[in-house]
């Protein structure tokens, strides 16, 4: 039976400081949140990295903050998976050496980016996790594709590349184009991920969209993921809100229940499950988090 990690996609939202139901008065200080967050759970997701490139001297203090068997998942930077991403995103001499037509552009995708540019950028995004990875605390580095890329030649061969870019790191992939995991093309996809060792990231999220990925429990690799974004059918493809907005769900005792035997089968086939709570909006991804721990234990 592998290991079992349970956590949270954040440990600094906003509403979950604002909440002051998890985090003591006298936490106050970055370190200090981190700190105490670790002596609660044993893994977190740094979502921070989606949005700017990652700083190799915020992974050493990650790894100074935390004890030695903590673990971190990394979610990859947007440019990565194909999100929009604003020029500001990027690292100051990077927009310097952009194509004078890409500086107009209120976001660029990778497409517009030049080969040697791109190339800098995973190489950039790699040396910035070293830290976490010698220290015996990087996880996997998640990516998460968006709806519009679907199960295409080319985007299968995309996914392919990424251990190129990232050889020595494990690379999880979550889908949120729903055709990828359709009953004619589950079995192709996981084939994919399992054949390269990709570990599948297991979603819980509404359901009936476009979007809505089905509620898996596959394992494709040694590592399992389990994300749970929350049931807010209100928010889930509405524009304009921030995450924690989006994601705000607090599940129910038996919502959670029904999880517990299907992460349970992944760790029956893995070396270790890690079981990440999305619904960061105020306490609730905590509150679920020492829930479904208890349930497991």
């Amino acid at each position: 039976m592998g290991e079992i990690l349970v956590g949270t996609c954040s440990w600094t939202d906003p509403t979950l400081i604002e909440s002051g139901r998890f985090y003591p008065e006298s936490v106050k200080s970055p370190e200090d949140r981190l700190k105490y967050y670790a002596s609660q759970f044993p893994l977190v997701e740094v979502d921070s990295t989606y949005y700017a490139m990652p700083a190799e001297r915020t992974a050493r203090l990650w790894v100074e903050r935390t004890q030695a068997d903590f673990t971190f998942d990394v979610k990859a930077f947007r440019l990565f998976t194909h999100h929009p991403t604003p020029l500001s995103a990027l690292p100051k001499d990077i927009r310097q050496e952009l194509a004078p037509e890409s500086t107009q552009k209120a976001n660029l995708y990778i497409r517009d980016m030049s080969p040697e540019l791109t190339e800098e950028l995973w190489q950039r995004f790699e040396r910035a996790l070293l830290p976490l990875d010698s220290a015996g605390k990087l996880g996997v580095v998640l990516f998460q594709f968006p709806p519009w890329f679907p199960p295409a030649r080319a985007n299968k061969e995309y996914i392919l590349q990424l251990k190129e870019h990232l050889p020595q790191y494990k690379v999880a992939i979550e889908f949120r184009a729903a055709s990828w995991l359709e009953e004619a093309r589950r079995e192709d996809t996981l084939s994919l991920l399992r054949g390269n060792g990709f570990p599948l990231v297991c979603v819980d999220e509404p359901q009936g969209f476009r979007s809505s990925v089905p509620p898996l429990a596959a394992a494709t690799s040694d590592i399992a993921l389990v994300r749970f974004h929350g049931r807010n059918r209100e928010t889930w493809e509405k524009k304009g809100l921030t995450p924690a907005e989006r994601f705000n769900y607090l599940y129910s005792q038996e919502e959670l229940s029904a999880w517990v035997p299907k992460i349970r089968g992944l760790a029956s086939k893995t070396k270790q499950v890690h079981v990440l709570f999305n619904n960061c909006y105020g306490d609730k991804a905590v509150v679920n988090g020492r829930q479904i721990r208890l349930m497991l234990d």
